[in-house]
């Protein structure tokens, strides 16, 4: 896949940058670090500007969020109260915690919007329940849209630096992300093993 990725940035310009961003928050799996970070290697040659890549491939970024969070108001947190009731144990929360979650995120939601565009787990999947908890469509957009101009910065000035030799950042981000599974693991079965409903 990461051949295929540096063949359509390479070959697409900044409206390539920008699919491939829509698509990398639809279908996380698609590094941004990879297609960011070609974008910074291709400024360092002279092929690529900085603020028109910036801007392609944020407004990318902050469409493919905007994808997920449409669908969440089109569900509506309503929807998930069997599933919940279910499936508590398991998702460590119950009804109440849920609704919880709802305010919080009508109140201050948009600062968890813009947090997670640093995290590679939930940077996009935020978007979901940011939906789910009918967040207006500007505050949304707008904190996405920073958190997202924010990140890519980096990753374009990461490329940008290290030229050819994109791959020397692995070493960094890879250590990381790995790090952040284990602690998610590790506090997730903490949180199944102990949970009880609240009921009782």
């Amino acid at each position: 896949m990461n051949d295929w990725i540096i063949h359509l940035v390479e070959g697409g310009g900044y409206w390539g940058i920008a699919a491939l961003m829509v698509l990398e928050n639809v279908f996380p799996p698609i590094p941004s670090e990879l297609i960011m970070g070609m974008g910074g290697i291709a400024v360092a040659k002279g092929r690529m500007e900085v603020l028109p890549l910036m801007v392609f491939g944020t407004v990318g970024s902050t469409l493919g969020n905007y994808a997920w969070f449409l669908l969440g108001r089109a569900l509506g947190y309503q929807r998930l109260k069997p599933f919940v009731d279910r499936y508590g144990r398991w998702l460590t929360m119950d009804w109440h915690d849920v609704a919880w979650l709802v305010v919080f995120f009508q109140k201050h939601g948009q600062w968890v919007v813009f947090g997670m565009r640093f995290s590679p787990f939930m940077r996009t999947l935020i978007s979901l329940p940011a939906g789910l908890a009918e967040m207006g469509h500007v505050r949304f957009l707008l904190f996405t849209l920073a958190g997202a101009a924010v990140w890519n910065g980096i990753l374009v000035w990461a490329g940008w630096h290290l030229g050819r030799n994109f791959g020397e950042l692995e070493k960094y981000t890879g250590p990381v992300a790995a790090a952040g599974v284990a602690v998610l693991v590790a506090v997730y079965v903490w949180r199944v093993v102990r949970w009880k409903p609240r009921a009782a």
